[in-house]
């Protein structure tokens, strides 16, 4: 039986009955799209589809689907790829203890089993591999981990995976590669590629000493370029509007979390809405002007200061075109209100592009290193551009800390995991944004525990931006741009796409009540919601 469940506005979950149906739904939609369909996301028994609601809607998606071919056989690909494993993890004895079977046992079954890449998520390069011993299959761990290791080999439910870089998670780890699963300058990046055959060799075996390789974060120095950073406390990040196209490598969008505010900056300067942004956050950046240039601030409202060549203070307002020369030194102080703004150049910021975009993922770390104090940044030419917009203004009054926001949130797909009480606390509480908070997600807390009317695991399904995750301890999770792609446990609503920009600008010290929009309801293929 196939389930429509709504996600947000423009994002329909599709639920099927195995990973089979799954892909085989997948393969039937990138072979023949349906009308207004955009992303993607498959995983172990759902596929998310994002769609443009001025080309389609939710309605029409669910017909389309259900007119699909769900039994055609799968293409399996021919190629196969190894990767050694020292079998040292950290939680390789309980899983011994949670299987029944000696540890040297574990390692022999995990080791003699050819796997298959079903489907990429969770992070870039993180493949979810099928085809493993029924008796290895063991549940994620109660508590999620807040740092797991590039290389980690882990295991949840019915997959195994490999973790592409240091990042959080809820898996049991059972041992270390030295294989990079995620190698931008490899074509493709990802070691994983869906339907790629996968065995695991011991390394105790073969008697090979190597040790996992870490990931260096490499700050480009040029001598040459218009802005020299003088001080950046709190690093500021190269945004655009997104990574789109990239979820079958498990690369999600990113991007600038104000969008609104991003666009603003760029218009103010007369660029394009999509030019290249710094996104910022607190205060104390600085840089001396090596090249006339017009910049714009526009966000959360900063202190802007600037020392001429000539000696003169200047403080000008957010919203207007600023125009520099050589000398000049601005600084900017940390907002009162809100979390980020954005820095725009006329002309933009000269920076690489990645997989097509300058978006800097920090969940991922996919995008442009951080700006550090000590570098240089080059721009674009200003020619054959627009006027600047001297007309521009905050889209909201943003919010400081002990202020109260309100987010309308679109229920599902998962509220039907939870019990009436926590439903309603959901709405009723007013929910504190925690110092934990960061662009992947806003972790909040409150006197209510959401608990759940079903104990099982759910197995991994794709996420949006704005989705609520509610985790073991019952403690919401609001997730931003950087997000992973999937994940395993139960999204309970989805704060409206037009709150997204204001959620991102939420403080930590706010607190956010969610306002659903309607009760949940499921979809059918006949127009009618269920």
């Amino acid at each position: 039986m196939i389930r429509f469940l709504p996600v947000n506005l423009t994002t329909l979950l599709v639920e099927l009955n195995d990973l089979d149906e799954t892909l085989a739904l997948l393969a039937s939609l990138q072979a023949a799209p349906l009308p207004g369909m955009k992303e993607l996301v498959p995983a172990a028994r759902t596929l998310m589809i994002g769609f443009a609601p001025e080309k389609t809607s939710a309605e029409e998606i669910a017909a389309g689907v259900a007119a699909r071919d769900l039994v055609a056989p799968l293409a399996r690909e021919a190629t196969l790829v190894e990767v050694p494993v020292r079998y040292d993890g950290e939680d390789l004895e309980e899983v011994a203890a949670i299987t029944g079977l000696s540890v040297e046992e574990v390692i022999r079954r995990h080791s003699a089993a050819t796997y298959m890449v079903a489907f990429c998520g969770f992070a870039p390069g993180f493949g979810y591999l099928v085809g493993g011993d029924p008796a290895l299959q063991v549940p994620r761990r109660k508590s999620p981990r807040t740092r797991i290791p590039a290389g980690s080999v882990a295991l949840a439910g019915a997959f195994t995976g490999v973790y592409p870089q240091n990042s959080p998670g809820g898996w049991q780890i059972i041992g270390t590669t030295p294989v990079k699963m995620w190698d931008i300058g490899r074509n493709p990046p990802a070691y994983f590629q869906p339907g790629y055959q996968v065995r695991f060799t011991d390394l105790a075996k073969v008697k090979t000493q190597v040790q996992v390789a870490a990931v260096a974060e490499a700050v480009a120095v040029d001598a040459g370029g218009a802005f020299k950073i003088l001080s950046a406390p709190l690093p500021p990040l190269f945004q655009d509007l997104g990574r789109f196209g990239q979820t079958g490598q498990g690369v999600s969008a990113s991007g600038a979390l104000d969008r609104g505010a991003f666009k603003a900056a760029n218009r103010v300067v007369g660029n394009d809405e999509s030019a290249v942004c710094l996104e910022l956050m607190g205060g104390g950046f600085s840089f001396r002007v090596q090249e006339a240039a017009v910049i714009a601030l526009t966000g959360a409202p900063c202190g802007i200061s600037i020392r001429m060549a000539a000696g003169q203070g200047l403080s000008p307002s957010p919203y207007v075109p600023i125009a520099l020369e050589p000398g000049d030194v601005v600084s900017l102080a940390a907002p009162a209100r809100g979390m980020r703004y954005y820095l725009a150049v006329r002309g933009g910021f000269e920076v690489e592009t990645i997989l097509g975009s300058a978006a800097t993922d920090t969940l991922a770390i996919v995008g442009p290193a951080p700006v550090q104090a000590g570098q240089t940044l080059k721009l674009k030419p200003a020619s054959g551009l627009r006027a600047v917009s001297l007309d521009e203004a905050p889209a909201f009054a943003f919010p400081k800390a002990g202020d109260e926001v309100t987010l309308d949130l679109v229920m599902g797909p998962r509220p039907d995991w939870f019990t009436a009480e926590a439903l309603e606390r959901l709405a009723t509480e007013a929910w504190v944004v925690t110092p934990q908070s960061n662009r992947v997600g806003i972790r909040l807390d409150g006197e209510a525990v959401l608990e759940r009317c079903r104990t099982e695991e759910l197995p991994s399904e794709g996420t949006v931006t704005g989705a609520v995750e509610v985790p073991a301890n019952g403690k919401p999770l609001l997730f931003l741009a950087d997000h992973p792609l999937t994940g395993g446990y139960p999204v309970i609503g989805a704060v409206a796409d037009y709150h997204l920009d204001l959620a991102g600008q939420v403080p930590v010290g706010a607190k956010i009540r969610f306002k659903p929009l309607k009760a949940f309801s499921e979809i059918t293929p006949n127009g009618r919601r269920a």
